[in-house]
């Protein structure tokens, strides 16, 4: 066989034995049931890079986003197509090690696809789909209505304007949200992001869950889905997970995996929240395997493809068409060295309907969560407040920054009593609403956010006499 003319029917990978009649006789019915064909296109490799491996002999028949399989003397290995030229095609492989080698074959199998089920839910995946929880195979659901799910037209889509109560308090005030809602949580490394994320993940507002874990340390993720979520909040939801030291293409798919999950659940009619934790490493990941493939830097070592898909990702949340649920996403951003303006954090921020940031200076003075008021903004505010809520939290904001911006002043011992009639009702209650907004992930969530922030002033008036 030459390097380009390698075909392999798709059976040849897992061929059943002659003493197992029914398992040939599966095996031949799904494969003229699905959508893939009989034969795959091969060729061979001709490249190799520790990141991408060159293979020729597919350029005519693959596209990009293909899965292909390398056969190799370390077995059989999988990998996507990232660019196409006109005699060869670059994969990126899925395994840290692609084991590849000049002269091995490479086929095509077709574009990635993932066929989720209800079945699904309590359960642990990969960024392919598959199963990393020990507790058997994943049964998996129609993948040809997988395959049709899309995300819906701006004007198919239903209006936002639903709120709901997240059970976090200086949230649920400061910074209210609607059901199919895209929210960012900004936040330097170690400031409390990823705690933040476990608390809004318990609310009971939602009827089902998808947790992506993109880069996280592996000591984190069991934790995370064991103590944080625990068996009742693991039972509605489905984790996706790819750990810091899986390649840069599973770290790629994960995000894509749970939002197509997430869409399975939005088409069933279900209330979906979607956690993705972080986007910024999924950013890391894209800008690896762009570069990998000699795309050019433009903003700070990222590529523009980077800013092209982001979009792409986001606004697939969100409410689905007339008679279908939402998928509400509040994702993670990591901004590098605390900079607010990082490229993107600065592009992702102006995709979204709302950001909250958690402030290292909040965190250090031990007031959890650390959300600074003032920087949280939610788009869509005005649909979950009161007319009498939005005057009050107007007029807690303001106390706040008079407060905030005489620290200084008062610190030097500049600040006199009665001078100021409003400074001194900031000084006297902003440090009682700063209490008031201490919450940790301990504590039972919040079902009055205002009226368990009334209760707490009017305690703390009657303390003081």
């Amino acid at each position: 066989m030459d390097s380009g003319g390698l075909t392999s029917s798709p059976d040849a990978r897992q061929a059943p034995g002659v003493g197992d009649p029914l398992s040939a006789l599966e095996s031949c019915f799904n494969d003229f049931v699905s959508s893939r064909p009989l034969v795959a296109h091969g060729g061979r490799v001709v490249e190799v890079t520790p990141t991408h491996y060159r293979a020729r002999g597919l350029s005519g028949a693959a596209r990009l986003g293909d899965v292909v399989e390398l056969r190799s003397r370390a077995g059989r290995r999988m990998g996507e197509i990232v660019q196409i030229d006109a005699t060869d095609v670059v994969v990126a492989p899925f395994e840290v090690a692609a084991d590849a080698g000049v002269g091995d074959a490479v086929f095509d199998r077709g574009p990635f696809d993932v066929a989720p089920s209800r079945s699904w839910r309590g359960r642990a995946v990969d960024a392919l789909g598959r199963a990393i929880d020990g507790r058997g195979p994943l049964v998996p659901g129609d993948r040809h209505d997988a395959a049709a799910l899309r995300t819906p037209p701006a004007l198919g889509r239903q209006r936002v304007g639903t709120p709901f109560l997240t059970g976090v308090r200086v949230i649920d005030i400061f910074t209210p949200l609607c059901y199919g809602q895209r929210l960012g949580v900004f936040a330097g490394s170690g400031v409390g992001k990823s705690t933040l994320l476990a608390m809004l993940a318990a609310a009971d507002a939602f009827d089902t869950v998808v947790v992506a874990l993109v880069g996280e340390r592996g000591r984190e993720v069991r934790e995370f889905l064991e103590d944080t979520l625990g068996p009742r909040g693991m039972a509605k939801t489905v984790a996706v997970v790819a750990t810091s030291d899986e390649s840069a293409m599973m770290r790629r798919h994960a995000p894509g995996t749970a939002m197509r999950i997430a869409e399975y659940f939005r088409a069933s009619g279900d209330r979906v929240l979607l956690i993705l934790d972080s986007i910024t490493r999924f950013a890391h990941a894209l800008r690896e395997v762009a570069t990998g493939t000699g795309e050019p830097p433009v903003a700070r070592g990222y590529p523009a493809s980077v800013f092209t898909d982001l979009p792409k990702l986001l606004e697939r949340a969100g409410p689905g068409v007339e008679g279908a649920g939402s998928i509400t996403a509040i994702l993670s951003v990591l901004v590098d060295g605390d900079d607010h303006n990082d490229p993107v954090a600065d592009s992702v921020r102006g995709i979204l309907d709302g950001h909250v940031v958690l402030d290292r200076a909040i965190a250090e003075q031990g007031r959890y969560p650390p959300v600074n008021p003032l920087a949280s903004i939610s788009r869509l505010a005005g649909k979950a407040w009161s007319d009498e809520q939005k005057a009050l939290v107007l007029r807690l904001r303001a106390m706040i920054s008079r407060f905030e911006d005489t620290r200084d002043i008062r610190l030097l011992g500049a600040y006199q009593p009665g001078a100021d009639a409003e400074l001194d009702i900031a000084v006297r209650q902003v440090p009682q609403l700063y209490e008031a907004m201490g919450q940790s992930p301990k504590d039972r969530p919040s079902r009055d956010p205002f009226g368990d922030l009334a209760r707490h002033l009017k305690g703390k008036d009657k303390a003081n006499g």
